[in-house]
């Protein structure tokens, strides 16, 4: 075997993992080595005989476990992105054994007495104010894992958290199985009423699978979604449609059902031996929120106006499919199809007019130039890095004036089998400065279905510039040290520099130069942009009620005092019946793929935080139509405060000291069109 990289120094450009040598048993031994190198540093710190210092403690732990850290990153950003069997096993082999590691610290009684003195004498230390900070969230951290715990409860912690780490896993790989397993095979007969990006799209996934000359949809959202949207076969709508909400709850080994019984049972035993009530209580304690009458009071404000509006739009695409002679009730497989014609009808709208215009390599840079002209800084793309897959493309981040170095950029922007669904931000090393400058290797995952070209739906390249806000909020950190580096900071915050940046896709400035026509790079006409923006707030009823639901069913099944949920699908039924569910739309996330839910901790309980952080987001953008210039530099220097403190200050703090006040919830409804609904 060759010698394992993870044990070396590396030395490819700005310290970039060296993929093209990096192999699945390198993982194993990286993994061991990692742990004992932590282990022993941590006991170092927690049975020194000097008197506890911010130096000697907390500092110390910020040192700690660089090496796991390394290996950490590295294998599961690859086991999301490009994963295999071998890397599946090693991760279900070393989730618990990774959590049992964590816990062992969290729960070490000599370590949390150092940081428990510090903490007592915070006030006479002389600390900085980050530095304050940092001590304070660290001993939170520390209580909040079971550090005051009695012996037996500490036992039984660990062991939960164990658990969860196992289950955690397999949710995740149970989803992966189904959507790789799954596709719907077409031939030329069956694509009725599907434009040419849609054909595309679907010939180059059947090439993919090595179905020349057929078409596939695959349960990746880019390519189902389009398929709802304008298949004229009601047939096979509900085919894709039931395999799409179906994932995860297929009755045999890959049923993610009874795993969600045994994970939300064990996430209410953990809050209980914490001294809460519920899972949620525990989860939203340390959040914005706080309670979790707060987030059911924020969900509740849109829920109401959200169905109003969603029964009105019912009746509109109920009338359509009458005038096409459909008499049957419009069913959840048809909502998006009639949605698209009476879209269509209304502002003479039609997204296979619209998508040409949304090419995947001019969205890219209009997000780059975009943050350019907010931020002062430059993408230059790099072609001569070792990168994990050839979909993957890296960029040198420097700033506009000196060009000092803020980063690598990573963007993997295609769906394939080996990648999980969805879209998201990772990061394979966070930037930090306490020893040093240490510059962030930020990663975007997005999983648009391949063509020649790309096109993109404007939803698509909404997500493209979340994913990249996400970026953002990595890439620009210039926090001290790697725990409060970047997007770590409260759940109900990390969203708000992520959907704030959306706005700027959809400024007329950006659109009339970016969204240029695949064929003849002729701009998007003024009247097409003036229907597009006009019809933003089309189908939000829709939209909001199937995203509300699913952060009201998050909200339930955390809130369940002692965790037993005997029939997760009658769990489910009696939730959206209570709430008022229209039965023409489903739940944006069904429970069996609910992966931000199940296949970890970070959202559940959770959810709602995107809705939380549109709050802040439409607020926060107000302020630069109010000034007339999305790109005014006062605001965009405020903005940029906000993307680099990462966890530095309290984040309402940060949101005040940007916007002048604390967010209102106007913006917010007017946003999602719900105002008069």
């Amino acid at each position: 075997m060759t010698e394992n990289p993870f044990f070396e120094t590396w030395t490819t450009p700005h310290g970039l993992p060296p993929f093209d040598r990096i192999r699945p048993e390198h993982f194993p031994p990286a993994f061991e080595r990692g742990m004992a190198e932590h282990t022993a540093e941590v006991e170092a710190i927690a049975r020194s005989a000097e008197v506890p210092t911010f130096a000697n403690t907390v500092e110390a732990m910020e040192r700690s476990g660089r090496l796991l850290n390394r290996v950490s990153r590295v294998f599961y950003n690859l086991n999301s992105s490009h994963t295999n069997d071998a890397l599946e096993a090693v991760a279900r082999d070393m989730a618990p054994r990774l959590a049992q590691h964590y816990m062992r610290i969290a729960l070490d009684a000599d370590l949390f007495a150092r940081i428990d003195a510090l903490y007592e004498r915070r006030a006479a230390l002389g600390l900085d104010p980050d530095r304050m900070r940092l001590l304070e969230r660290e001993h939170l951290g520390f209580v909040r894992s079971g550090a005051r715990l009695s012996s037996d409860a500490k036992a039984r912690m660990s062991a939960i958290s164990e658990r969860l780490a196992t289950l955690h896993t397999l949710f995740g790989q149970n989803v992966l199985h189904d959507e790789k397993e799954w596709q719907l095979v077409l031939d030329e007969g069956d694509l009725d009423g599907l434009p040419d990006f849609a054909r595309a799209a679907a010939a180059q996934a059947a090439r993919e699978r090595g179905l020349e000359g057929r078409y596939v949809i695959t349960l990746a959202r880019s390519s189902v979604e389009p398929f709802l949207t304008f298949s004229a076969r009601r047939d096979l709508r509900r085919a894709a449609f039931e395999a799409w909400t179906e994932r995860g709850g297929n009755p045999g080994e890959h049923d993610n059902t009874p795993l969600i019984r045994e994970i939300v049972a064990l996430r209410a035993e953990q809050a209980r031996l914490l001294g809460y009530a519920t899972y949620a209580d525990y989860r939203l304690d340390d959040t914005m929120a706080k309670t979790t009458e707060a987030v059911a009071g924020l969900l509740h404000r849109v829920w109401e106006p959200a169905t109003r509006k969603a029964a009105a739009e019912r009746a509109e695409l109920q009338e359509a499919a009458r005038a096409e002679g459909m008499n049957e009730a419009i069913a959840p497989w048809d909502w998006r199809y009639y949605a698209e014609k009476v879209r269509k009808a209304r502002y003479d709208l039609d997204e296979a007019e619209v998508k040409p215009y949304f090419v995947l390599e001019n969205m890219v840079q209009a997000a780059f130039d975009c943050a350019g002209r907010l931020f002062g800084i430059t993408f230059t793309e790099r072609t001569d890095l070792p990168l994990y897959h050839p979909d993957v493309r890296a960029y040198e981040v420097r700033e506009t004036d000196g060009g000092r170095l803020v980063g690598l950029f990573l963007h993997d922007n295609f769906a394939r089998p080996a990648k999980r669904s969805g879209a998201w931000m990772s990061s394979y090393r966070d930037q930090e400065s306490f020893d040093g400058e240490v510059t962030p290797i930020v990663v975007n995952n997005n999983n648009f279905a391949r063509g020649e070209p790309t096109l993109l739906s404007f939803d698509d390249a909404e997500t493209l510039f979340h994913e990249f806000g996400h970026g953002l909020h990595g890439l620009l950190s210039r926090a001290r040290y790697p725990s409060q580096s970047g997007t770590a900071v409260r759940r109900d915050f990390v969203e708000f520099p992520s959907q704030v940046f959306e706005h700027w896709l959809a400024a007329p400035e950006t659109l009339r130069t970016y969204a240029r026509h695949h064929a003849t790079g002729e701009p998007i006409p003024d009247a097409l942009l003036e229907r597009l923006l006009a019809a933003r707030t089309f189908n939000q009823g829709f939209a909001t009620v199937e995203y509300t639901a699913a952060a009201l069913l998050d909200l339930e099944f955390h809130t369940v005092p002692d965790g037993q949920v005997p029939d997760v699908a009658a769990f489910e039924r009696d939730v959206l019946e209570r709430i008022g569910m229209p039965p023409e739309i489903v739940v944006r996330h069904r429970p069996a793929h609910f992966q931000h839910l199940f296949a970890g901790s970070g959202y559940a309980a959770g959810y709602y935080a995107y809705l939380w952080a549109e709050v802040l987001d439409a607020d926060g953008f107000a302020a630069f139509t109010q000034a007339g210039d999305v790109f005014e530099p006062t605001l965009a220097a405020g903005l940029k405060a906000i993307y680099s403190a990462g966890d530095t200050r309290d984040p309402m703090e940060l949101y005040v000291a940007f916007r002048g006040r604390e967010p209102t919830t106007d913006a917010l409804l007017e946003q999602r069109g719900l105002v008069a609904a």
